[in-house]
């Protein structure tokens, strides 16, 4: 301790300061007291320090750093703290932390550290990230980039499950010191060395700062690679693996630590996904599809409820007297951020995630109360049914069979008008629920329709035994079947499909089902359907799909023929 006068100057200390900074303490009388525990090095503590000499604040509290005269340092925590007020001085405490500081440090060496590996883990990871994409890391020199691998291994699972996890902490300790060769062999060339860590289970990450670009990531991750091919002897033990690496390389500016690795797990997914046992560096493009396709996902079923969806209806019309017997519900999603997107956009995402049942049930419902109003509208004219695409999962997922009756008996809409379409490769796998669903939808007095009918397993034995009365052809085949020429001469692409297409309609007509051709686009090809027996077509030649004031314009011209 010492005591120290309003001026700063020393008045007295005991033989403990002289003993700690290793000098007389009679030495210490009258010099100034900042100099002795360097108080003064910085502007914050040298204003904290004049205010307490000044009366002005009660007490000040600082870590120092100082020199001992045989060279070594020692840390210190100093404390000054006013006397009684007559006393006209201030006492400064000294006390040694080394051993505190010592302690301190080994223990924030064994929380940043994976003791597996030795490695720096996701703590201490992040921590660097972090400081590496502060502005001032990178505003005074360098690159101004940063690039990471990120990597896991391909099958670790299988060696814990297998050889127990004292052997896959080996394994994991092998792979950390493979990974710590790369780096340093990378660093060589390098003005800093990529920082190695485990991240968890078996991911680790290579952090390279001051990037040159994603030749110099691409470089590593191929060394990585390369590294982890050669097997692996672990006590007798001969282990060989893989590994998948996901490369981000980018500007600091503007990029997060939460971004950039959620770029680099988005593209470690894609390189597991393209095969395992390679490297994938990000792809903006590629990752804003799965984005868009993540957002439709996360809003499809709020957006049933919000009336996003419309539909609209294809005709199809009779090969023989040109009339429309029926009309195929499209659906259309209007999304207020990606504009009108069409059904290959998201049924699929629908099917994932459950809510194609939700979407189904009021794509039916609309339809079905649709096809009603246009009766109700056009008397005179013809009743024509409405198609619906059904999907394997609403027959699985819901009682479809009862939604048909309760719809069908809440729009009026007779049963005969509803016709519902499976796919060819759900149809002809139906067995057991599915079968007995599409059975009871044949008995109520439903059409079953197969279709893209010859893209899919094609049994046909199964024909006999479903409840089918309408084949839609895929429109692959009538597309090769026949097209016109510049000079309006016809050509036959692939003479094959017209030979199973009136095959498929003969056999068909046998088993007293109708055939529906989809994509007839071209006057030549309906009339070769024509000649061969097809009851419809659907397609371009004869509408796109249109909004049900459209349908409405064919059946009143329908119902008043011009004379």
């Amino acid at each position: 301790m010492a005591v120290v006068d309003r001026e700063g100057l020393v008045v007295t200390a005991n033989e403990s300061l002289g003993t700690l900074l290793g000098a007389e303490t009679r030495t210490f009388t009258g010099r100034i007291a900042a100099d002795l525990v360097d108080l003064a090095s910085d502007t914050r503590t040298w204003h904290a320090y004049r205010e307490v000499l000044g009366g002005r604040q009660a007490r000040l509290r600082c870590t120092r750093r100082l020199k001992h005269p045989d060279g070594h340092a020692i840390w210190v925590q100093v404390t000054v703290a006013p006397l009684p007020p007559r006393e006209q001085a201030v006492l400064i405490s000294v006390a040694d932390i080394g051993a505190r500081r010592e302690l301190q440090a080994r223990l924030r060496h064994l929380q940043m550290h994976d003791p597996v590996t030795r490695l720096p883990n996701r703590t201490l990871f992040f921590e660097r990230l972090s400081a590496a994409l502060e502005t001032e890391a990178y505003e005074e020199g360098g690159t101004g980039r940063i690039g990471l691998c990120y990597l896991d291994l391909d099958g670790f699972k299988a060696v814990n499950d297998t050889l127990g996890h004292r052997v896959g902490d080996r394994l994991l300790a092998a792979v950390g010191e493979r990974l710590t060769r790369c780096a340093d062999e990378a660093g060589r060339t390098r003005a800093t060395t990529p920082l190695v860590a485990r991240l968890g289970g078996d991911e680790f990450a290579l952090l390279v700062e001051d990037s040159t670009g994603t030749d110099q990531l691409a470089d590593l991750a191929e060394s990585v690679l390369k590294a982890l091919q050669a097997p692996f002897d672990l006590s007798g033990q001969r282990l060989s693996l893989s590994a998948s690496i996901g490369v981000v390389e980018r500007r600091a500016t503007g990029t997060t630590a939460t971004g950039l690795m959620q770029a680099a797990d988005t593209t470690l997914y894609w390189a597991k996904a393209d095969g395992k046992g390679r490297w994938t560096l990000f792809d903006p493009e590629r990752n804003a599809h799965r984005m868009t396709r993540q957002a439709l996902s996360s809003t499809l079923r709020a957006a049933v409820e919000r009336g996003e969806f419309a539909l609209e209806y294809q005709p199809l019309v009779g090969m023989e007297d040109g009339g429309v017997h029926g009309v195929e519900a499209l659906v259309r999603w209007n999304h207020p951020r990606f504009g009108m997107l069409t059904p290959n956009r998201f049924i699929g995402l629908a099917e994932e995630n459950g809510s194609i049942v939700q979407l189904g049930r009021w794509v039916l419902a609309t339809a079905c109360r649709q096809a009603r109003r246009w009766q109700l509208d056009h008397p005179d004219a013809p009743p024509i049914f409405v198609s619906v695409n059904v999907a394997v999962r609403q027959v699985w997922d819901s009682d479809l069979v009862a939604d048909v009756a309760e719809i069908l008996a809440e729009t009026g809409l007779a049963p005969h008008l509803l016709q519902l379409e499976l796919t060819e490769s759900a149809v002809m796998g139906s067995a057991g629920r599915p079968l007995q669903a599409l059975q009871a939808l044949s008995d109520m007095g439903v059409r079953i329709a197969i279709d893209d009918f010859g893209t899919g397993y094609s049994n046909l034995a199964y024909l006999s035994r479903l409840p089918v009365s309408v084949l839609k052809l895929d429109g692959s085949f009538v597309r090769g079947f026949q097209y016109e020429n510049a000079d309006g001469s016809s050509a036959h692409p692939n003479p094959a499909d017209e030979v199973i297409v009136e095959a498929l309609i003969q056999l068909a007509h046998r088993l007293g089902l109708t055939v529906t051709a989809e994509c007839v686009e071209t006057a030549s090809q309906a009339s070769r359907l024509r000649g061969i027996g097809c009851d419809t077509g659907q397609g371009w030649l004869y509408s796109r799909p249109v909004t049900p004031d459209r349908i409405s314009a064919l059946l009143m011209s329908a119902a008043c023929p011009q004379t």
